[in-house]
């Protein structure tokens, strides 16, 4: 089976990888993931709503699964296209931006993002301020998913 780049199985046929379409609570936003890796990213989608910027107020700019190419890679597949990653507002924070976000919640940013195991492309070289996606492997998704259950039920 093909992988997209962080190593997640990828797939143009979305059912074969698991990718289903998930409601971002807090929201009336729906985004497409792998069922593996979607209570890390819409938990993540969620927070990101309520704490730096809301995410279904400019229109239908915020999307997860797309089978293609990691842009400017040509061969190298998206983690898009494992259903491992999401771009959130991203009119607003557009790839190649930089300081998009409120200074002052850049920290926040970083913490949910570390939080939910996540990467967010706003630190790369060629800064990608509206793309996150999945950084640990299989057996750290399970483990953190896990642990996020057991701490909210406390």
């Amino acid at each position: 089976m093909l992988t997209s780049y962080n190593g997640w199985p990828a797939s143009k046929d979305q059912a074969e990888i698991g990718v289903r379409s998930y409601l971002v609570p807090g929201t009336q936003r729906k985004l497409r993931c792998a069922s593996a890796v979607a209570p890390l990213l819409i938990g993540f989608a969620s927070e990101f709503h309520s704490l730096i910027e809301p995410i279904d107020d400019d229109g239908l700019d915020d999307w997860g699964y797309a089978y293609r190419d990691v842009r400017g890679v040509p061969g190298k597949l998206s983690n898009h296209a494992s259903g491992t990653a999401i771009d959130l507002n991203a009119t607003k924070n557009p790839l190649g931006s930089i300081g998009t976000f409120d200074a002052a919640k850049v920290p926040m940013l970083r913490a949910l993002a570390k939080k939910y195991g996540l990467t967010w492309g706003g630190e790369w070289t060629r800064p990608d301020p509206m793309h996150f996606e999945i950084s640990i492997d299989a057996v750290k998704v399970t483990a953190l998913i896990i642990k996020l259950v057991l701490e909210k039920r406390e």
